[in-house]
């Protein structure tokens, strides 16, 4: 008798292996300053629009230099370097190595031994500790809701006061571009890629002890992002 059950690989597995492989060269570049094509520069631009938010709310606050903060799913660093010169202390980790790799590269050539950061490849559920802020940004479009909303519930008990997300959000305009392949890069280029609605996340974090206190959308032709700031 012939086994037909086909083999499935969790999401986890999906990202760790592509961000370790194929995956890690095209989004180096992408967050790096090199040559890329026009969709790949729109991608750049939407991602550090996002970057540009969180840390603009951060610093607003007044207090980032005295904040301790967790960056979970930190790529190639583009968050934790601005956020450490800034003052703040800052656990960052990755569930790519050579994400966390290429991210400890580019922190040495802008700060010299630089003491408050420290790097980890751990995937989001890994993550211990404590921390003023928990941040996650661009993580939760490689799972579904039903993932994201046990990986939203352990960072939320990694944070005292605040937990900022950004989502990809699942509106019917953007659903469509997805379909008809205007939206994402082809299965052979990246990794599965899942909206999320809001009302979905909101819930998720309104059941963990939190409520919204500041929102953003970054839109551009090829990148959108939902970002919510939850505060206890």
């Amino acid at each position: 008798m012939v086994n037909t059950t086909k083999k499935t690989i969790d999401d986890k597995t999906v990202v760790k292996e592509y961000f370790n492989a194929t995956g890690f060269e095209r989004w180096r570049n992408i967050y790096g300053e090199g040559k890329v094509n026009k969709v790949q520069l729109d991608i750049r631009q939407g991602h550090q629009q996002t970057i540009d938010t969180v840390v603009s709310w951060l610093k607003d606050d007044g207090n980032l230099s005295q904040l301790s903060i967790c960056d979970a799913g930190c790529g190639v660093g583009s968050l934790t370097l601005p956020l450490a010169q800034e003052g703040a202390t800052v656990y960052a980790s990755d569930i790519s190595a050579k994400m966390v790799g290429e991210a400890a590269e580019r922190i040495k050539q802008v700060m010299k031994n630089p003491r408050n950061i420290r790097l980890g490849v751990q995937d989001l559920e890994s993550i211990r500790g404590s921390y003023d802020t928990v941040i996650c940004l661009d993580v939760l479009i490689h799972y579904p809701t039903e993932d994201a909303a046990k990986m939203i519930n352990h960072l939320s008990s990694l944070t005292k006061s605040r937990l900022i997300l950004s989502f990809a959000p699942k509106t019917f305009f953007l659903t469509l571009l997805k379909r008809i392949g205007e939206f994402f890069p082809g299965p052979s280029k990246t990794t599965r890629a899942y909206q999320h609605k809001e009302e979905d996340i909101v819930k998720i974090l309104q059941d963990n002890g939190f409520q919204i206190k500041r929102t953003g959308m970054t839109s551009t032709s090829f990148y959108y992002s939902r970002i919510l700031e939850a505060v206890r």
